[in-house]
């Protein structure tokens, strides 16, 4: 009888350590892992910045199913660049006329890249889209994230 509950003692106990482990090399590799430059990634979609504000304008929730966590491309001109208090860039196109435009949070790794870009510039950026804004009064936005520029004319 001794044995046999030393046996299921040491199952048990296996069992532990291996699940301990496993749940160890999982914590190991989320905390060491490396977002991918959005410069890499694949594009989805590429389009003009006044397309895509108007997808999301005529039907946002058709618009945010087709390209929300989608990486995009999107060409536009130049509205504002704008640095916030941590350093951080936002690059806003659309028709400096029209108060809704595309708001790309710049990738802080490719901030240096959008030294030289001025307002009114025509400029290609690639980002991921992360959602809408819906406001009348102030104008409606569409969300870029991680952007880069891939191009400026």
């Amino acid at each position: 009888m001794k044995s046999k509950s030393k046996r299921i003692a040491g199952y048990i106990l296996l069992a532990v350590l291996v699940l301990v482990g496993g749940v160890a090399i999982y914590i190991y590799k989320e905390y060491n892992r490396k977002v991918k430059d959005t410069a890499s990634l694949k594009t989805d979609f590429s389009l003009t910045a006044k397309i895509l504000v108007d997808e999301f304008e005529k039907n946002d929730s058709l618009a945010g199913r087709k390209y929300l966590d989608k990486v995009i491309e999107v060409g536009g001109q130049v509205k504002d660049i704008s640095k916030e208090d941590n350093g951080f860039l936002t690059v806003s196109l659309g028709d400096s006329t029209y108060s809704t435009s595309i708001r790309c949070s710049v990738d802080s790794t490719h901030s240096k890249e959008l030294q030289l870009v001025k307002q009114n510039q025509l400029v290609l950026l690639k980002g991921i889209c992360t959602g809408f804004n819906r406001d009348e009064l102030l104008g409606s936005d569409v969300f870029l994230v991680r952007c880069v520029l891939i191009n400026n004319n």
